[in-house]
């Protein structure tokens, strides 16, 4: 007997009334981007991950590009991350216009803090500034975040937390993507929390920097400014379809209760 890795048919038909009752709420209400649905998901999943600010976007790897973006990271600068992880975490540094280095793995199958060393020792002998550093959570296994944050700290990095494949895991009591700068998440159908397509989201607890990552996603306005780019930035919106299917999802694997 062959038994799935994922059943997304039996996914949909144990929630099914409460899917199709969402959806047929957006459709009724014919607001399909950036209405209440996405509002009400992101301050669901801001109160389930103990966030204080997460906006949604299109997917996990534009989730990755505005935050590079957002923190300034461009041509000349150097971003350290996981040589195991997928693409999307170093093609978004290539798309911001950094350049990616690779750092090896410890036996977790996450970033190794003391490649992280000898990876930042190799750049400066090049001469080329190290501006970053994405630990990349892989199948829901933290990475060792104390080491890599003290880390980045003593050189002046920014971390940027990859929790793509790491909804609801916990480091140290903790959620993750809690930790660094910024993180990012993927909606992606395969994910643990999975959208009927593409969708991902940016976490911060920065009320700076999470404006700064609304202004980006779209178009580069800001509020009050509709139709006027301030700055360049993308259409990457987390549609209202995905926002309502996505926030019946997570409701249904609510974190529980901490301190945080």
């Amino acid at each position: 007997v062959k038994v799935p890795f994922l059943d997304l048919k039996a996914q949909y038909a144990s929630i099914k009334p409460q899917i199709d009752a969402a959806i047929q709420g957006v459709v009724d209400g014919a607001e399909f981007v950036g209405g209440r649905a996405l509002k009400e998901f992101e301050a669901s999943f801001a109160r389930e991950h103990r966030a204080k600010h997460c906006i949604g976007v299109a997917n996990g790897t534009d989730a990755l590009v505005v935050i590079l973006k957002c923190l300034g990271v461009g041509p000349g600068d150097v971003v350290l991350t996981a040589a195991n992880s997928f693409i999307a975490s170093s093609e978004a540094v290539t798309l911001a216009g950094g350049t990616v280095r690779f750092v090896d793995c410890g036996p977790d199958y996450t970033i190794d803090v003391a490649a992280l060393e000898r990876a930042l020792e190799a750049q400066k002998k090049a001469g080329k500034p190290v501006r970053a550093v994405i630990p990349v959570h892989l199948y829901g296994q933290p990475a060792d975040l104390k080491p890599i944050l003290a880390f980045a700290q003593q050189h002046g990095l920014q971390v940027i937390e990859d929790c793509a494949q790491a909804h609801g895991a916990r480091y140290a009591e903790r959620p993750v993507g809690l930790w660094g700068d910024l993180a990012c998440f993927s909606f992606y159908p395969t994910k643990n929390l999975g959208a009927a397509g593409d969708g991902g989201l940016v976490v911060s607890a920065d009320a700076s920097l999470a404006a700064h990552v609304r202004t980006l996603r779209e178009y580069g306005w800001r509020p009050g400014a509709r139709y006027i780019s301030q700055e360049h930035g993308l259409n990457s919106r987390l549609d209202e379809l995905q926002a309502a299917l996505l926030r019946v999802k997570s409701n249904r694997a609510a974190l529980p209760a901490t301190d945080d």
